[in-house]
């Protein structure tokens, strides 16, 4: 009941302000009632009426030290960093025992990235508290601008100490455990944690998300499953746990926790597309395709979404329809090498051998240096008769892949097809050294060459070698 008091008081104090700035009447307020009012408007962002209500309070309170405390805040808030100084030098020799002076002043220093002088401030202000949670958490504030994760992480966890329901500093120490790479400790202290506080879904939560991060996906679920039983509308618990849930591949059960999120919200690209992604691991084509589609009508922008209709109908064998869609992707994001490849294998396996080479030549010019697409690509450079182009591309790669045998054995048959012998000879031995037994890509991938007596003497003599 005292509470709901309180929340009566507080109210009353806001609406007898706010009809006093209507009225133009002036009305009596106390030190912390306008204290309240200040700092209500503060965090709303109305910083016009939050000014409005401090100018009454010192024309009404002159001399409260709460309230010039309340000045330098907004004086540090507008980065009028030499007047707060003075005022909280003035306060200081009046108080020299209010911490807050030691909070403002340290406030002061870190605006002006003075983290080490804030830290001593904060330090002095911990000898006069009552909230020593709320000095912790600055410290550790602090010691992550200066980058000290370990004394960041101290301070988060004295914070706790003394207010276990201090959701910023639990974020803040889980934070602090991943960046030092202190996942499993981090794993021990939640498990602590959590037997002083059981009831906290936010610790839960985070334990699930550093299980996951080790694979421990059981734990993970187990971990997201409290966090759900406790918030039952714990939106990122219920796509975390359909995340662990494709790990261990029981996607019916991933698609149940996709579905909640889609109850509790919006539906969201993500989870459609992870749902489509799920029935079709189940076999349900219908169903996969089905959120598939849903996944672009929802967001059409999302290059993901087509990518997946590609790849299903790729796994369909329907390269027309294929065509179609990673088309539509690489509308979206034509920089992208993994589509750019999709494009390639699929007009290779529809015949279209030029606009195959132009996508797998794309696909390298972005980035991908894979071996296989190097050889597909060249492969298509001489099945159209560019052998020249085909060479100067097996080059480009034999940078990459200085002893493959694939490569060597190519610029070999394409030196043998231009009658460049000498370097068809080079590459040929070279290819020989690094895998004999491979010499069959000859017969393979350059018949012409390989029906040369020349070509198989060469490759006789290497045998006996």
């Amino acid at each position: 009941m005292q509470l709901s008091n309180e929340e009566e008081d507080y109210n009353l104090s806001l609406s007898k302000f706010e009809s006093m700035l209507k009225t133009n009447k002036v009305l009596f307020f106390d030190s912390e009632e306008f204290e309240e009012i200040i700092l209500h408007y503060l965090d709303m962002g109305k910083a016009a009426l939050a000014k409005k209500a401090l100018k009454l309070a010192l024309e009404q309170h002159p001399k409260s030290t709460g309230l010039k405390l309340v000045q330098v805040e907004m004086l540090v808030y507008d980065d009028k960093l030499e007047l707060a100084e003075k005022l909280l030098n003035e306060l200081y020799a009046i108080e020299p025992t209010n911490e807050e002076i030691y909070i403002q002043k340290a406030n002061i220093c870190s605006k002006r990235d003075q983290h080490e002088k804030a830290v001593e401030l904060l330090n002095i202000a911990l000898q006069y508290t009552d909230d020593y949670a709320d000095v912790y958490n600055l410290m550790g504030m602090e010691y992550l601008f200066m980058d000290n994760l370990e004394m960041a992480k101290e301070s988060f966890i004295k914070c706790l100490e003394e207010d276990l329901e201090d959701q910023s500093a639990l974020y803040n120490v889980v934070y602090c455990f991943e960046f030092l790479d202190q996942n499993q400790e981090a794993i021990t202290y939640l498990n602590k944690y959590i037997d002083k506080n059981p009831y906290s879904e936010i610790a839960w939560h985070q334990l699930g998300r550093l299980h996951y991060g080790v694979k421990e996906y059981e734990n993970a679920i187990r971990a997201f499953d409290y966090a759900t039983l406790i918030d039952d509308e714990f939106l990122g618990a219920f796509m975390e746990k359909a995340k662990a849930y494709e790990r261990l591949k029981k996607y019916a059960e991933a698609i149940e926790s996709y579905s909640r999120t889609i109850e509790l919200d919006d539906a969201t690209s993500y989870a459609l597309l992870r749902m489509g992604k799920c029935y079709e691991k189940l076999g349900n084509k219908v169903l996969a395709l089905k959120y598939f589609n849903k996944t672009v009508h929802e967001d059409p922008l999302l290059d993901k979404g087509w990518i997946a209709i590609t790849d299903f109908y790729v796994r369909q064998k329907n390269y027309q329809k294929a065509l179609f869609y990673v088309n539509k992707a690489l509308a979206i994001d034509n920089q992208n090498r993994l589509y750019w490849k999709r494009f390639a294998t699929i007009n290779k396996q529809m015949n279209f051998f030029e606009e195959a080479e132009f996508g797998y030549r794309k696909a390298v010019e972005f980035g991908d240096y894979q071996l296989d697409t190097w050889l597909f690509w060249v492969d298509i450079l001489q099945f159209l008769g560019e052998f020249e182009s085909a060479i100067q591309t097996l080059l480009q790669a034999s940078e990459y892949f200085p002893e493959e045998n694939e490569v060597e054995y190519r610029l070999a048959g394409l030196y043998f097809m231009i009658s460049q012998n000498t370097k068809a000879k080079f590459h040929l031995s070279n290819a020989m050294r690094l895998n004999f037994d491979n010499y069959i890509l000859i017969e393979d991938l350059f018949p012409v060459v390989w029906a040369k007596k020349m070509v198989q003497n060469y490759i006789a003599k290497h045998k006996k070698l």
